[in-house]
């Protein structure tokens, strides 16, 4: 039989350099590329064990994400961090992400605790402060170690007021503190007098008026304000107008009947109303109560925790037990404020990646395609990024659903073993601090999650396996 190969057209699938490709092309020839990305263990042992065991593992990841999706997250008090956060004391301050000393922090993170050691009063300036936390006398723990999560350097000290949430399905609770607005605060490094001004304010007027709101609530459904905030623009990490109107509507008229200072109803009011980002703190804090649901699920490679300290970036996984793995934090892309580039950014900070391993923030960002216009891309990069974290996910969310991607639901549960696998990293949307202490916030932008800490987590996890 005569071979017709030479008398057809010649068609191309490139699976090497897209530059090869390219010359093809050039050459009149039509060619395709494969997107390949060869996986990021090339361990044959380690993916034998995985073969071996992957249906109790799937069993596994099956039961964490059953428990995260059954979740009941509630906001049911506001109360001073010394008081409600577990193995609060006063010479403690939490901060974001893995565990770091004082010497290895970066500059937000050292500001924020400066600003937080000015505020408690355990030092009069900024000079007293460094002093203090050189000294050995005040001792630094992970947000994630107390049940608590905090924005950007997400600094936790004794007087400060938390929310309070309930996990009323498996009866855990987290803990958060409240949001204090953009630009110049704690949280991106900022301690000036306005700074300690409005963190005293919040303690003294913010708080109480708060607390006696819940408590005439009795409790809040964050999970119901949440999937309603996704269908509205939110994708409640960067993008928080929907979920604090949406709180705002639902906590006002108690406000109005509980406080009976009416300058202080109003004040704390117009607080709330003029800062989008006041439900960030809670989007992270119900992600917190229903992700720990998860923890401990044995033969699970189900991420149940990411979190940035500005140095390291950090992640949990339900079957490793309370053991980070972690590899440095890279410097995210973004959009600066005029007078900022890249040059000025600290590297990515913050425990709010918590929304991400919930399947919220940049995994539901094709319900906020707003979000990607304010970080330099386009309204269809939105669907590509969520698109892409369904593969290396455990599932879909029943809760939480997209609008664009016909309601599909988002995706939730990041698989360590997918990750490495596939060599695709999750994707987070966040904000960027100064790397020097003091200056505040210097843009917005995006990042995808470095691959050491997946690596270290996937190693680990094969040898939990039999």
């Amino acid at each position: 039989m005569k071979n017709k190969l030479f008398e057809s057209e010649i068609k191309i699938l490139n699976i090497g350099l897209e530059s090869f490709g390219k010359n093809l092309e050039r050459s009149g020839v039509k060619t395709l590329n494969m997107n390949f990305t060869p996986s990021l263990s090339s361990d044959a042992a380690a993916w034998a064990v995985i073969k071996k065991n992957s249906r109790e593992i799937a069993k596994a990841n099956a039961l964490a994400l059953e428990r995260v999706l059954n979740s009941t997250p509630f906001l049911v008090g506001v109360d001073i961090a010394l008081k409600a956060v577990p193995g609060m004391k006063k010479n403690l301050i939490l901060h974001a992400g893995p565990p770091v000393k004082w010497g290895n922090m970066c500059g937000p993170m050292k500001g924020g605790i400066m600003a937080a050691l000015m505020y408690e009063g355990m030092a009069k300036d900024e000079k007293e402060a460094v002093r203090l936390a050189e000294s050995g006398k005040i001792e630094f723990s992970p947000c994630h170690e107390h049940d608590c999560v905090g924005p950007m350097a997400g600094i936790i000290s004794a007087s400060m007021p938390v929310f309070i949430i309930k996990n009323e399905k498996y009866g855990n609770y987290s803990y958060a503190t409240l949001n204090e607005g953009l630009g110049k605060v704690l949280r991106y490094g900022a301690y000036s007098p306005e700074v300690l001004e409005r963190l005293k304010w919040m303690e003294k007027t913010l708080y109480p008026v708060l607390k006696k709101a819940v408590e005439f609530l009795g409790k809040i459904d964050l999970k119901s304000l949440v999937a309603q905030a996704l269908h509205m623009g939110d994708e409640v990490h960067n993008r928080n107008r929907a979920g604090t109107s949406l709180l705002y509507r639902t906590i006002a008229p108690a406000i109005v009947k509980t406080c009976e200072d009416r300058d202080d109803a109003y004040k704390v009011m117009e607080f709330i109303n003029k800062n989008d980002h006041f439900f960030l703190n809670l989007s992270m804090a119900l992600s917190k109560a229903c992700l720990d649901s998860a923890k401990g699920v044995k033969n699970s490679s189900f991420v149940r925790i990411m979190a940035r300290n500005g140095t390291e970036f950090g992640i949990k996984i339900s079957g490793c037990g309370d053991r980070w793995f972690t590899g440095p934090a890279p410097v995210p892309d973004a959009l600066f404020f005029p007078g900022y580039t890249r040059a000025d950014a600290n590297p990515d900070i913050g425990d709010s990646a918590i929304t991400e391993t919930n399947g919220l923030g940049g995994f539901a960002i094709a319900a906020a395609p707003a979000i990607v216009q304010f970080v330099g891309g386009k309204a269809t990069d939105s669907l590509n990024y969520t698109k892409k974290m369904y593969e290396i996910t455990v599932g879909e969310n029943n809760i939480y659903k997209i609008p664009a991607l016909d309601f599909r639901g988002t995706p939730t549960g990041i698989d360590v073993i997918k990750v490495v696998e596939k060599a695709i990293m999750p994707f987070i949307d966040t904000g960027l601090a100064h790397k020097k202490a003091g200056i505040g916030q210097v843009g917005a932008g995006v990042v995808a999650a470095p691959a050491e800490p997946f690596i270290k987590g996937f190693e680990a996890f094969v040898k939990t396996l039999k």
